[in-house]
């Protein structure tokens, strides 16, 4: 039991470090593309790993931790007006990072039982982005929902009459489709020679 807890607690460490260093070093974790729309993040495919080996309690945890640099970079370093306006609010900083963790490791852990559990790690990675956005999308819709004005005016859409989430939709949804293209690609790949190092340690 001891030598399990030890275990976890190292490959939690790890993780912890990769996303201090995508979170805190320019380009690794944000990749801006559309320098006034938010960055394109890879740190979904991080989150996604972690909660597909870890199980849903510690990516829930992880998903946490996400959100609480999520919300410290807002006040400290934001990339771009939107940015600023979105993640300085909690809700939007902690929800969608918290669900995006817990989610890939619950859809793992039940696949886990079946023989499709390769399927399932593709799944866990595209589910970790889209939670992300979509909660993104919702939770701000519901924040600005009576004085969009502003944030539709650092989306570039001053002329558009169109409900708030139809344009939050078509901003972030070329971020979404990248990061969920990235992430269900990748997450397979890397975690099926962890679990085996994992089922050897």
């Amino acid at each position: 039991m001891r030598r399990e807890e030890t275990k976890r607690m190292t490959i939690t460490a790890v993780f912890v470090a990769v996303l201090l260093m995508q979170t805190f070093m320019s380009n690794i974790g944000y990749v801006r593309i559309i320098p006034t729309l938010p960055a394109v993040t890879t740190i979904p495919l991080t989150i996604a790993i972690y909660a597909v080996l870890m199980g849903p309690k510690a990516g829930f945890l992880f998903g946490l931790f996400w959100g609480i640099t999520r919300l410290f970079v807002a006040y400290t370093q934001p990339g771009d007006m939107v940015s600023l306006m979105l993640f300085q609010n909690p809700a939007i900083s902690l929800v969608p990072s918290i669900l995006a963790g817990f989610f890939p490791g619950l859809i793992a852990k039940q696949f886990k039982k079946t023989k499709y559990d390769k399927y399932g790690y593709v799944l866990s990675g595209a589910v970790t982005s889209l939670t992300n956005t979509v909660m993104v999308i919702l939770l701000t819709s519901l924040f600005f929902m009576h004085d969009p004005a502003t944030l539709v005016h650092y989306l570039g859409n001053d002329a558009a009459n169109s409900p708030l989430i139809l344009i939050l939709v078509t901003a972030l949804g070329v971020n979404w489709l990248i990061e969920a293209i990235f992430t269900a690609i990748v997450v397979p790949v890397i975690v099926t020679p962890l679990n085996l190092v994992m089922k050897r340690a």
